[in-house]
Parts: structure tokens; C-alpha cells; sequence
């Protein structure tokens, strides 16, 4: 099947381009595989009510249905299983997301995130229902993953300091074995220490300039340090490196005891105690308190081209990833872009300046997509087949007030 380009103007009006049949299709299997998930429940309810009849078989009836779907289907018993779990999920428990999936409002990825994020939950309520689903209808899926683990998050922040008191208690290092000479070697950490360590790695890597990859280098590092307990072997620049890590504490909170979570950035909420904890830490913390009332340098207009480096971790802490559709590269691995070209008269200010991952700075300088800056932060991006995108920054500057005039 063959269709007019996206990108030639005369495609007359009405006919679908290339890029409608690609989305066309996507909700095509969007549909069917909502009712995908709705016949294996109903081949699994079969079954259960057959087996109530037989007692001593009723004992199987799930791993019989696990097998013949992974038969009919031609996949693992562990797809299979996954299968079942989602789409019992849907069907009996959150129908409302199902009902979204099958009309393709939403995709299959957005159905599943919704699954696992909200059975972590003791009870989904159906305003939280509703909550996730509107987000699910206007976020790509990389920041509705987040958008679901934030909102998760929040609601467990109640008993927050319990759990995580009993999941610090599992700490462990691990060794298991590898194939080829190799084996992994996993440590089950707080968040924010393990986040930190994976920075500095990160850190360090990046000064080696040598053939390995990325990977290859932080592995290396990271034997170095454990093995060698010491970085000589290192150039100088990097034997001192430490991450960066942005604390955001709510001042009510940390002042009272009240009030939302403290927020470790990429890691989510953590203990009020903790938080303490870290915002009188030394330098290389940054520590971000908000308050109604904060100011913060927003801009510095045209005096330079690089903003200095206060305004850069603003920018980096609103964003948290790269501001283009669906992206999920962390901020602090992006180039801080004018949206407004410096050189056509763009201003270095934070309405201006958005972190954007190396590749799509690239496109964004070299191709036909069309990029502009809204209000508070946000970007909407236009494609070449003339699609619009708005990507939201993961927070909000903190804006400025003024007390209001004497009467």
C-alpha cells in the first residue's frame, strides 16, 4: 500500500499521508490488542468455572491456561503469565482503563505502566483512576512512566518513613555468576547513594578519552575504585569528583514537619529525616527549597551567551530530562539550547534555555522540526508533517512575589 509523502504540500486535502496510516495502525493494534487481553479473560474465567466442577483441578487451571496461551500464541509461559496478570487487571479491577485501551485513547504501554504503578497501591481509588488515565491521554510514554511513579509515590508518602526504615534493614551486596568468565555484581542500596555512586562513575568515565565505550569505562572505574580503594591511576582532574544531587525540600516541611515529601531528583520521595540529613551536608548537594515567596535569577538577558552556572542547574532541575518528545535522557547529560537561537537574537534567560540531549539538538538545528518556547517552561514542538508536541518540564521555577502596596 503506497500513500502520498508527509512532507509535500500538494497531498490534497482528506487523503490520509504516510504518517496518518502509521498512526492509523497504531490504533489498530491498540484496539486489538485490548481485546487480546479481554478473550484471555474470558478463556481463564471459562476454565475457572469449568474446574469448580472438578476440585482436584481446579489447583491447575491457571498454569493449564498459561500453557495453552503460550502454545496458541507461540511465546513463553512467562509472556503468557504477564498476559494474564494485565489483562486481568483491566478488565476486573481498572475497566475504565480498559475501555480507553480499546478505543485506542491510550496505548498498550500507557495500559501496563497504569497496572504496575497502581498495583503497588493497597487501594486504587477511582478519583487516582481518573487522574492517571487524563495524563495517559496526553503524555508519550517515557513521561507518563514517570508522571504514574510520582503520583504513586505521593500517595504512599503516609508511611514513607516505615518503609523505607524496613527496606534499608535488606541492604546486600551480591555475586552471581555470568557466562564467559563474567558475573554480576549488585548492591541493593538507598536510591540516593546508589544514584550518587552511578554519577560519579558517570563522572569520571567521561574524562578517559580512549577506544572503550561508556559502559565499558564506568565498569573499569568502578573495579578501580572498589579493588584499588584509591584513584592515583586517575588523572588529576577527576581523583576529586563528586555528583550532584538536587534535594527539593518544601521549606513548610522542613521547618515544620508538615507539608509534601522532600524529593530526591530521579529518585522520588524520601524521609523528612533523611532530607535533613542531606540539606546540612557539605558542597555537592544542591539544595532547592521551595516556598511560595522564593526569587531565583531568571535571566541574563544579552549580556552572555553561556548562562552561568546557577541558571544552568535551574534549567537542568525544572527540565530533569531532555525536552524533546518522549525523551528520557537525564537533564545533567544535555546541552542547555537557546530555543530562540542566540544568534537571531535569543535571550539567555530561562524562558529561553531548555536541556536537550545531543541528538535532538542536532535535529533541532539541522531539520524541519520547529521548536518554541511556552509559558512556564514548556516546548512545543511542530514535525516536519506538521504534528504538534508539547513537552512539560518535570517542575515549576518557583515565581516571584511582591508584597502588595500599602494602603
Amino acid at each position: 500500500m503506497s500513500s502520498p509523502s508527509p512532507y509535500l504540500e500538494e497531498v490534497p486535502e482528506g487523503i490520509p499521508t504516510t504518517l496518518d496510516w502509521v498512526v492509523m495502525c497504531a490504533d489498530m493494534a491498540t484496539v486489538h490488542a485490548a481485546q487480546r487481553y479481554a478473550s484471555i479473560v474470558e478463556l481463564w474465567d471459562d476454565a475457572i468455572r469449568a474446574a469448580t466442577r472438578d476440585e482436584g483441578a481446579s489447583v491447575l487451571v491457571e498454569r493449564s491456561v498459561r500453557l495453552e496461551v503460550a502454545s496458541a500464541l507461540r511465546i513463553t509461559e512467562h509472556a503468557a503469565g504477564r498476559l494474564m496478570g494485565v489483562g486481568r487487571a483491566l478488565v476486573k479491577r481498572h475497566p475504565a482503563v480498559w475501555e480507553a485501551m480499546s478505543r485506542a485513547g491510550i496505548t498498550e504501554t500507557h495500559a501496563t505502566i497504569i497496572v504496575d504503578g497502581l498495583d503497588e497501591l493497597d487501594v486504587a481509588r477511582d478519583e487516582l483512576i481518573g487522574e492517571v488515565l487524563t495524563l495517559a491521554e496526553e503524555m508519550p510514554t517515557g513521561p507518563f512512566r514517570r508522571a504514574v511513579k510520582r503520583i504513586v509515590d505521593r500517595e504512599r508518602e503516609a508511611t514513607i518513613a516505615e518503609r523505607y526504615a524496613d527496606a534499608v534493614a535488606h541492604r546486600h551486596v551480591r555475586v552471581e555468576p555470568g557466562v564467559d568468565g563474567m558475573a554480576w555484581l549488585t548492591a541493593h542500596l538507598p536510591a540516593v547513594e546508589a544514584h550518587a555512586i552511578h554519577g560519579r562513575l558517570t563522572a569520571i568515565a567521561k574524562t578517559l578519552d580512549d577506544e572503550r565505550s561508556l559502559d565499558q569505562k564506568r565498569a573499569d572505574v568502578f573495579g578501580d575504585l572498589l579493588i584499588d580503594g584509591e584513584t592515583a591511576s586517575l588523572p588529576d582532574i577527576v581523583r576529586g569528583i563528586r555528583p550532584t544531587v538536587a534535594v527539593t525540600v518544601p521549606a513548610l516541611t522542613l521547618l515544620t514537619g508538615d507539608g509534601s515529601a522532600a524529593q530526591v531528583g530521579g529518585v522520588g520521595p524520601i524521609p523528612l529525616g533523611r532530607a535533613r540529613e542531606l540539606c546540612g551536608a557539605a558542597s555537592g548537594w544542591m539544595r532547592v527549597l521551595t516556598h511560595p515567596d522564593t526569587g531565583v535569577v531568571l535571566s541574563v538577558g544579552r549580556e552572555h551567551y553561556r548562562p552561568p552556572a546557577d541558571l544552568r542547574r535551574l534549567v537542568t532541575w525544572r527540565a530533569a530530562r531532555c525536552m524533546a518528545p518522549g525523551c528520557g535522557i537525564p537533564a545533567d547529560r544535555c546541552d542547555i539550547d537557546h530555543t530562540v537561537d542566540w544568534h537571531h537574537g535569543g535571550h539567555t534567560d530561562a524562558s529561553n534555555l531548555a536541556p536537550l540531549c545531543r541528538g535532538h539538538h542536532t535535529l533541532k538545528h539541522h531539520t524541519d522540526w520547529q521548536v518554541r518556547a511556552k509559558p512556564g517552561g514548556t516546548l512545543e514542538w511542530t514535525s516536519p508533517a506538521g504534528r504538534v508536541y508539547l513537552v512539560q518540564p518535570e517542575r515549576r521555577i518557583p515565581q516571584f512575589t511582591t508584597d502588595p502596596p500599602p494602603f
